[in-house]
């Protein structure tokens, strides 16, 4: 078990545990929208242990309010491949990876949203190595095509 540190905010984010990897049993994918600190941040970690999808956090707003989400299965929107997750309030979300980005959009269509691997480590040499966390946005999807949309 790992504590990651966020640099940016100098808060302790998680305690990390990693997967779909064969050097470690539980990894996770971050990505996020927005502004770290500001009210449009917005934050989906997507935890695996053993190459199996085991959790999902949002993470939104200036003061980071944490939920958790479930994963509704893989699906399709408007004929692409993706994975849906549903949030506490019952809204289903579309999840489809493009690139080495991901897509967040809803049924409603008034969510469309684009969003970047986020890194989570030290920044010039300050800060903790994240062990559990995926180092790039390759690993990052590669988890996310392997263990969510599989």
């Amino acid at each position: 078990m790992t504590t990651c540190w966020n640099v940016k905010t100098g808060l302790i984010t998680a305690t990390c545990i990693l997967a779909c990897s064969n050097l470690f049993a539980q990894k996770v994918a971050n990505y996020a929208f927005g502004k770290l600190g500001t009210q449009a941040y917005e934050h989906f970690p997507f935890w695996t242990e053993d190459g199996k999808r085991t959790r999902i956090t949002y993470t939104y707003g200036k003061d980071s309010k944490d939920l958790t989400a479930t994963y509704a299965g893989k699906g399709s929107y408007q004929g692409t491949p993706c994975f849906k997750i549903t949030l506490p309030n019952q809204q289903t979300l579309y999840v489809i990876p493009s690139a080495y980005k991901l897509q967040v959009r809803n049924a409603a269509k008034t969510c469309n949203k684009i969003s970047n691997w986020e890194y989570e480590g030290p920044v010039n040499g300050v800060g903790t190595y994240c062990e559990v966390c995926t180092q790039d946005e390759k690993e990052a999807m590669l988890l996310l095509r392997k263990c969510y949309l599989k």
